[in-house]
């Protein structure tokens, strides 16, 4: 049985070591057909996946190597699924994950037989019609409201600078913590007026991101003149890993005193950020514009007070008839 593993450890540039080009010349230009049956699947995935990057390419590999690991335990070849088996799949995970999740694992597997059709490696998908769950319109991570936010700055900065620099960027630019950590203290500047900071946003595109004077502040105060390496450093210089980022979160959480705050999670200030944009009157477009969200509707899911009827159009409606 193949299996998807160590994918992203193949090399993906050319070198003039013989070996691994011929494993790059494998990996690019190899007529699949001309492999072991048992080794076509896993060559497939391996193209398959080099059209994602970052997060994504790493959430769909571990959809690929669950979906090739449930094969492997019914001793069938991936290629040689049918219908009913991503059927049965689909109700094993029902049971073990949550609708998301499961509706992203089957969206990998489908994009994964699609590639094979496409590439003539099979006939016909058998996940073409795969009815994927319905998810909820409302995000399930959680956010914040405007009090608890403050609480949560105020708990920041009592912590450290570090903590107060990072909570600071979140919470009034709505970054992922990728982007966050992930940014170099020479991707600070300006630009007409702005002080900015450009960051990696998912796919790999560079974004300049506006850092107001509250947020300005805190990272001045943390960088203390620094002027290279990472923004976000351990104690001994290194990036700070995501993991202790996380760990901050959660004790910052209960620091503030907030009631859900062992359930915090840096993604839970990127949620607020949303929220609190959208109740400080900026219009959704801004917002997802700010959020670097391709699709309006993932903005709105992230919005916790969209269903707030102080907000409804029917009274801005009647002060404009009434006028």
């Amino acid at each position: 049985m193949c299996a998807v593993s160590a994918i992203d450890h193949r090399p993906e540039t050319p070198a003039t070591d013989v070996a691994v080009t011929e494993s790059v010349r494998e990996l690019f230009l190899g007529d699949l057909t001309d492999l072991p049956h048992e080794k076509r699947a896993e060559a497939l995935a391996r193209r398959f996946l080099l059209s994602y990057a970052g997060h994504t390419r790493a959430a769909y590999t571990r959809d690929l190597a669950d979906w090739f690991g449930w094969c492997a335990a019914l001793e069938i070849d991936p290629l040689s699924a049918n219908r009913a088996m991503v059927d049965g799949y689909a109700r094993h995970l029902e049971t073990r994950r949550s609708p998301a999740t499961i509706a992203r694992r089957l969206s990998a597997i489908a994009g994964f037989y699609r590639y094979g059709v496409a590439e003539g490696v099979l006939s016909a998908s058998p996940a073409e019609h795969i009815k994927r769950p319905k998810t909820s319109n409302d995000s399930q991570t959680l956010g914040m409201d405007r009090g608890e936010a403050r609480a949560f700055l105020a708990a920041a900065r009592d912590h450290s600078s570090r903590a107060a620099a990072l909570v600071t960027l979140l919470l009034h630019d709505g970054l992922r913590i990728s982007e966050a950590l992930g940014a170099d203290v020479t991707d600070l500047s300006h630009s007409r007026g702005h002080r900015i900071l450009t960051i990696t946003r998912k796919g790999g595109a560079r974004r300049d991101v506006v850092l107001n004077p509250a947020t300005s502040q805190a990272l001045d105060a943390y960088l203390d003149a620094r002027t290279d390496g990472p923004v976000f450093v351990t104690s001994t210089g290194n990036r700070w890993h995501r993991s202790e980022a996380f760990r901050l979160i959660r004790r910052l959480g209960a620091s503030a005193g907030i009631e859900h705050g062992d359930k915090l999670s840096p993604h839970s200030l990127r949620h607020t950020f949303v929220t609190l944009a959208r109740e400080a009157g900026v219009p959704l477009e801004d917002v997802q514009d700010a959020a670097g969200h391709a699709d309006p509707r993932t903005t709105r899911r992230y919005d916790r007070g969209r269903h707030n009827l102080d907000r409804h159009p029917a009274y801005a409606l009647g002060a404009f008839l009434a006028e």
